[in-house]
C-alpha cells in the first residue's frame, strides 16, 4: 500500500476527505520526526507502533568488496516496535 492508497483507506473509514485525511498524516509524519529527533521520549500509539531513538556506539565494520575495514562513527537511529495488536493482525488472527 502506498501513500495514496492510505490516504484513500483513512478517509474512507473516517467518514473525511482525502484532503483531511492527507494533512492528518503528514501531520503525524512531522510529529513524530520532531519527538524522535529530540530523542529525550518515546512516542507509542497504543497496540500498534512505538517510536524511539537509539544510540549507535563506534564500531569497525568492512568493505564487502575489498574486504578493508572501515571505521564507522558513533551515531543515531530509530528503533519501531510493533505492538501486540499490529503483531496479532500479523499472525492472521
Amino acid at each position: 500500500m502506498n501513500r495514496s492508497e492510505l490516504v484513500a483507506a483513512l478517509s474512507e473509514r473516517a467518514e473525511v476527505t482525502r484532503k483531511d485525511a492527507d494533512a492528518v498524516l503528514a501531520a503525524l509524519a512531522e510529529t513524530v520526526g520532531e519527538v524522535v529527533a529530540k530523542g529525550d521520549e518515546k512516542v507509542t500509539i497504543p497496540g500498534f507502533l512505538t517510536f524511539e531513538r537509539t544510540h549507535r556506539a563506534a564500531r569497525t565494520a568492512r568493505n564487502p568488496l575489498t574486504g578493508a575495514p572501515i571505521e564507522v562513527p558513533e551515531g543515531f537511529s530509530v528503533k519501531v516496535t510493533a505492538g501486540s495488536k499490529l503483531k496479532e493482525a500479523a499472525k492472521g488472527n
